[in-house]
């Protein structure tokens, strides 16, 4: 597996997930597959079959978060004067919006496992955060979308 850049934040939540997962999902999955054989025959037992395949996504996810964790190189934060993975950055959306409340937001360049656009954190392997990377504070940056047209946001600050 390659290297899995992360922010100190990012691995200790992968190392709680995998907590919660080796702790108490795996054995509530346990339980489940107790109850589904106590209930006779395994060859038309629903139940039993639907905690063997969630046993399996667990031991899955345990296994992937393991390597995540075993692969993490954590990247410290540099000055800000220039854009680097771990910061947050202020940008200024430059182009046409309904709503100038959404103009400015506030987003912080993670690696790609960290990535949750909901949480404001933005890969730094997506088109937005490749363009912030290295950048000073009141640059513009710009960036072809997916539908062909080109995004142009402000950086305001960086932190």
């Amino acid at each position: 597996m390659k290297e899995v850049i992360l922010t100190q934040e990012g691995l200790e939540e992968l190392k709680q997930r995998l907590d919660y997962l080796i702790v108490y999902l795996r054995g509530d999955v346990a339980k489940k597959l107790q109850h589904a054989r106590e209930l006779g025959d395994l060859s038309e037992n629903a139940e039993y079959d639907a905690a063997k395949q969630e046993e399996s996504q667990v031991a899955q996810e345990i296994k992937d978060l393991e390597e995540r964790i075993k692969n993490a190189k954590i990247i410290e934060k540099a000055g800000t004067n220039r854009v680097s993975i771990g910061h947050v950055v202020t940008v200024e959306y430059l182009g046409e919006t309904d709503d100038d409340d959404e103009r400015v937001m506030d987003v912080q360049i993670v690696g790609e496992t960290e990535a949750d656009f909901a949480k404001g954190k933005i890969s730094n392997e997506s088109p937005l955060g490749k363009a912030l990377i290295g950048k000073k504070s009141n640059e513009t940056v710009a960036f072809a979308n997916i539908h062909g047209g080109t995004e142009k946001y402000k950086i305001i600050s960086i932190k």
